[in-house]
């Protein structure tokens, strides 16, 4: 009887995602689901793009937490159009809260909408919300198991980040490891390294990201 009410769950969620999905695609639009364990620095990456992408696209943000608006109060300070969403014990965003967030953004106004999930290793995973690509953030804090361990986080994922690389001389952290088993989990997974606090690594993410945006130029419509 539970697997029959999770079967719904999922089934009604991955309705509304496929709306949100069309929505996005009728104006255009690239979404990314950023998802990561807490800490593993989203919000850090987000303003760091932010700061970098002011004249070259249009971003919105959906910003979700179980509680607080705190990582929207750093965002507010770029001016862009930002909807909070405090999921209120929830540990995922769905796609229900997600098609609330783009019913509250300027949509022909933009070009990319980011989704900062709530932070968690197993929830965002497992529900679709209509993004364009799933990128999954991974920090050198956490370790080289988390693939491993967390193997559908990074079968989803488009993309794997890898924060906070500047640590990387003063923990055992192997890079290579980390991209080996990123891969183990998802053979296709593209892998960024980087770091939000000194920039190392942020031209390729941008670049990552002009690409999903102009690809999703081409696919609407």
């Amino acid at each position: 009887m539970k697997v029959t009410v999770l079967s719904d769950i999922l089934e009604a969620n991955d309705t509304i995602a496929e709306q949100n999905r069309r929505l996005l695609a009728e104006h255009r639009l690239c979404a990314i689901n950023l998802m990561s364990a807490p800490g593993a620095g989203k919000t850090s990456l987000l303003e760091r793009t932010l700061d970098t992408v002011a004249n070259t696209f249009r971003v919105g943000v959906i910003e979700g937490d179980i509680e607080t608006s705190l990582d929207a109060e750093r965002l507010a300070r770029f001016g862009i159009p930002l909807v909070q969403i405090n999921t209120q014990g929830a540990c995922h965003l769905d796609a229900n809260m997600v098609s609330r967030g783009l019913g509250n953004l300027p949509l022909s106004e933009l070009d990319l909408v980011i989704i900062e999930n709530v932070g968690n290793l197993v929830c965002p995973a497992e529900f679709e919300v209509g993004e364009t690509h799933k990128v999954m953030m991974l920090s050198v804090a956490e370790g080289v198991d988390k693939p491993l361990k967390y193997p559908l986080m990074f079968q989803r994922a488009s993309l794997c980040v890898i924060n906070k690389v500047d640590l990387v001389p003063h923990t055992d952290f192997d890079l290579e490891q980390a991209r080996t088993n990123a891969r183990k989990a998802n053979p296709r997974l593209s892998v960024i390294e980087l770091s939000c606090r000194t920039g190392e690594g942020m031209d390729r993410w941008l670049a990552w990201l002009k690409q999903a945006v102009e690809g999703a130029r081409g696919r609407g419509g």
